[in-house]
């Protein structure tokens, strides 16, 4: 093997145990200064766009913000569900899904909040309903049912898929709002040809979905009440 790969991969190593080491320390800090800190590199960073440096500042910045209690840290993560770099996104998604986990209604208060005060084309308005379907909280449905009044059609898109993700047949009646609505989302992604629907196609596929649901579980209590 050649030295100069040896010694790069070496380096590589000490660089990522030291990323973790300062990542730990300031983990433990509970100074008012971190918080403060962290906002000011996570909104500038945010400003950036696609820039790599951007992206491992706003990654790290989730993991720590994650750490921090309290509704300004929510905030700021659900900022970064907004961020043009995928490697950031995850990073805030698996925090804020944490933390909806260990402190849901933490979570849902800030996810109310971002209905209200993010822009109505913020990418996170379509992040959070895919997050909201992994936490295995009551509440979920009722947020979820929000976003689906929501001005952003991509936002609704979110909602609606989420809906049948949990498939929870008391959603059918929100989604019936939704049959008529004309508005059109593109499904395909970035690597794959322009898929468009209408709310009113996902909302009629959504609800079908759920009568399955519901059509098994009926079958399920009349065998159970049959034995």
């Amino acid at each position: 093997m050649p030295v100069g790969i040896s010694s790069l991969l070496e380096e590589l190593f000490e660089a990522e145990r030291a990323v973790r080491r300062a990542q730990t320390e300031l983990g433990k800090q509970k100074t008012p200064e971190l918080l403060p800190l962290l906002r000011k590199t996570t909104e500038s960073a945010l400003k950036q766009g696609e820039d790599a440096d951007a992206a491992m500042k706003l990654a790290r910045c989730a993991e720590l913000l994650g750490d921090i209690d309290g509704a300004e840290p929510v905030d700021l993560l659900i900022d970064v569900l907004a961020a043009d770099a995928p490697e950031a996104r995850l990073a805030a998604g698996e925090a804020l899904e944490e933390r909806a986990f260990a402190r849901f209604k933490e979570v849902a208060l800030g996810i109310e909040r971002a209905l209200t005060r993010l822009p109505k084309d913020s990418p996170a308005l379509s992040e959070l309903p895919y997050m909201l379907a992994e936490v295995p909280e009551p509440g979920v449905l009722l947020l979820l049912n929000r976003f689906l009044s929501h001005e952003s059609a991509d936002a609704v898109a979110s909602a609606i898929e989420a809906l049948a993700q949990l498939g929870d047949p008391g959603a059918r009646q929100h989604l019936r709002a939704r049959i008529d609505d004309k508005r059109t989302v593109d499904l395909g992604d970035e690597d794959a040809e322009s898929t468009k629907v209408t709310i009113g196609e996902l909302a009629r596929e959504a609800i079908s979905l759920l009568d399955e649901v519901a059509a098994a579980e009926g079958e399920t209590r009349s065998r159970t009440k049959g034995r």
